[in-house]
């Protein structure tokens, strides 16, 4: 599993945030816990699949949100307590 970072400039409010998830759940439709921040400027999912950047990157310029970069790591999810 992938932790996938996307930084993106031009959010500004809640809905901003929805339509970003929104993107990205239609772009990639396996992506998990999906979430975008306007605070940090970044949106955030989890993929068992290798990610097409082009495809990410297409998706969120098409939105009118400016697309700064995309950062991939893996993930293990984590214990009850943090083990």
């Amino acid at each position: 599993m992938n932790k996938v970072t996307v930084k993106i400039e031009g959010m500004m409010c809640g809905m901003c945030e929805a339509h970003i998830a929104d993107t990205i759940r239609r772009a990639f439709p396996d992506a998990k816990k999906v979430s975008a921040s306007r605070k940090h400027g970044e949106a955030t999912f989890l993929s068992e699949r290798e990610i097409d950047r082009e495809t990410l990157k297409r998706a969120i310029a098409e939105t009118g949100y400016t697309f700064v970069s995309v950062s991939v790591e893996p993930y293990t999810k984590r214990g009850l307590f943090g083990r």
